[in-house]
This record gives structure tokens, sequence and C-alpha cells, in this order.
């Protein structure tokens, strides 16, 4: 089928018109480096790369597919008049699973072996005193959104001979690691159980402010919340204030409300918070990766088969 490709701003590859053409020839390919070019462009456009804003959307008379740039996409993205179209929206879910499940690793493994602890001592040149460690086969991580990053981190923490929990709203089949896979309705019974909390799951409806002075208020004093998701699933308020009376051990976040977090935030001052400037995606091969499903989806529309990694617009993931 041909069909024309209007690719916007603001993330693209410039190698991508050329290797679009090549690999789908009945593709034509309009590589649009300012917004401005794109609404010239998308007028008679089949398909869309990129953030199609309302502006650009209501100048698109024939869209049938977006491919959005990122896997976790907000309210901002699905406007009202996307979501409320036939327009199928696919986006980049698989491509990070590695980096941040590394990531939160990292977070869980420096907090059970006190590393938050001896990084302020060193900062003091500091020798000692020691702290407390976690047993990590004595332990449970309870993991809230068990899609691909979800279940890579559960894999990881088996390795560590970890008691695994995850909790999600969709997925059906238990992955490698988890010893058990409850439905999202028992998010408040795996929080007491948990040594670590760790949040993966997308932003939608449904988990906007999900972390609340309740739920923090269900986690064990001596737990760990880590946030490699959405800062806007988290109340960051609630959670200041969980620290700060004690009502959990810490906090490992890599996404904020606001970010960049100012730096008047008292998160940044608390010798049991990491806070990492939102980079656990970072890590080789995301370019070839995010290559890789573009060139794909082009492929899949142009034979008129099923698009990878399609999204519930309503739900925004």
């Amino acid at each position: 089928m041909r069909f024309k490709l209007v690719i916007c701003p603001p993330t693209a590859h410039d190698d991508w018109p050329e290797r679009i053409r090549k690999e789908v020839p009945d593709c034509e390919v309009v590589f649009c480096r300012t917004v401005e070019e794109a609404k010239q462009a998308i007028a008679d456009a089949d398909a869309a790369f990129g953030d199609v804003r309302p502006d650009l959307f209501a100048r698109a008379k024939k869209l049938k597919w977006i491919q959005a740039h990122y896997a976790g996409l907000g309210p901002e993205y699905f406007h009202e008049a996307l979501v409320k179209s036939p327009v199928t929206v696919t986006n980049m879910r698989g491509i990070y699973n590695d980096h941040l499940a590394n990531m939160a690793l990292s977070y869980l493994l420096a907090f059970a072996r006190g590393l938050h602890h001896y990084f302020a001592l060193q900062q003091k040149r500091q020798w000692g005193p020691t702290t407390g460690v976690v047993c990590l086969s004595d332990a449970t991580a309870g993991i809230i959104g068990v899609g691909g990053v979800g279940a890579e981190i559960a894999r990881l923490c088996k390795a560590f001979r970890m008691r695994v929990i995850g909790v999600d709203p969709r997925r059906e089949d238990k992955p490698e690691g988890c010893d058990e896979l409850w439905r999202a309705d028992r998010l408040d019974e795996m929080l007491p159980q948990s040594d670590f909390v760790i949040m993966t799951c997308p932003e939608t409806p449904d988990t906007l402010r999900m972390m609340n002075a309740r739920r923090f208020g269900l986690m064990k004093r001596t737990a760990y919340f880590i946030n490699v998701s959405r800062a806007r699933n988290v109340v960051a308020d609630d959670l200041l204030e969980a620290l700060k009376a004690g009502t959990i051990a810490g906090a490992a976040l890599d996404v904020t409300e606001p970010e960049p977090l100012p730096p008047s935030n008292e998160l940044w001052g608390m010798p049991n918070v990491i806070i990492t400037p939102h980079m656990g995606a970072a890590g080789p091969y995301l370019g070839d990766r995010r290559t890789e499903v573009f060139l794909d989806n082009c492929r899949r529309f142009s034979d008129g088969r099923p698009l990878r990694n399609i999204v519930d617009k309503a739900k925004w993931f």
C-alpha cells in the first residue's frame, strides 16, 4: 500500500528517510525539522511520527497511524481530539527494559548494603560508623506494573533469591522471576509484605497519584520505595512526609515532581534519599532499538498487518 509518512519534531534520526524509502518502497517520507514544516506536510499524510499536538492534528485529514517517540506518554500527548479519533497510536515500549531494570536494581542494592549511608560518610572523609544490611534472600520485592521493565526487574531480583510479588491490571501470564502475580486491586495487600516497593507502571488515569499517604502508611517502616516510572504516579508531598516521619526507611527517585527538582526541595538533603536526573532509561543501543520498532511498524502499515505496541489511547499506554 502506498502511503505518505510525515516525521514531526522533536525526536527523529537524520538517516530515517533514506532507510524507510529503502525498506518500504511504497512510503513517501517527509522529514520535518520544525512544527511549521509539519503543519504543511501533515494535511494529506496517512501516518506520522512524533508529537502530533492539537494544532497539527487539526490539519490532518487522512491520518490513520501515529508512531509516538517514547513509551511513557501522558495526557499532554493524548489530547481529546486524538483520543476520540479512529487514529491508531503506537509507542516505543520495550526498548528501555534492561536499562530501567538495571537502574532499579542499582537502587535496591545500594539500600540493601547501606551505600547511601557510606556515600555521605565519604564526603565527610569519615570512616564509619557502619550500618545494617538487608539480607536479600530473606527480602520481598513488590513490583507495581509487570510489563517489560517490571518483568526484567523480577528476573534480576530472583537472581538474588528474593521473593517477588508483582501487581498488574492487564498481565495474565506470570513472568520469569515472579513468585506471585496479582491483579492491581491487591496492591494494598502487597505493600505491607514488601521490603522494596518498586514502581514501574506507566502514567495512566488509574495510576495517577496512586502512591499517597495512605499507601505509604501500609508499607513497612523498614521498607524502601523506588520509582523508575512517572513522578505523577506519586503524591510528592505525601512521600516527603512519609520520609520525614520515618513511615518508610528511604526512597530512590529517578523521576520527581517537578523536574528539575528545585534546589530548595527538602528531598535533596535527606540522607535516606537517592535522586537521579531522570536518566534511568539511558544506555547504549536505544537509537537502534527505536529505529527497529519504527521501521517494523512502517513495513507492517504498508503491508496492512497489525501494528506493534498499539496504545489504549484512553489509558495513555
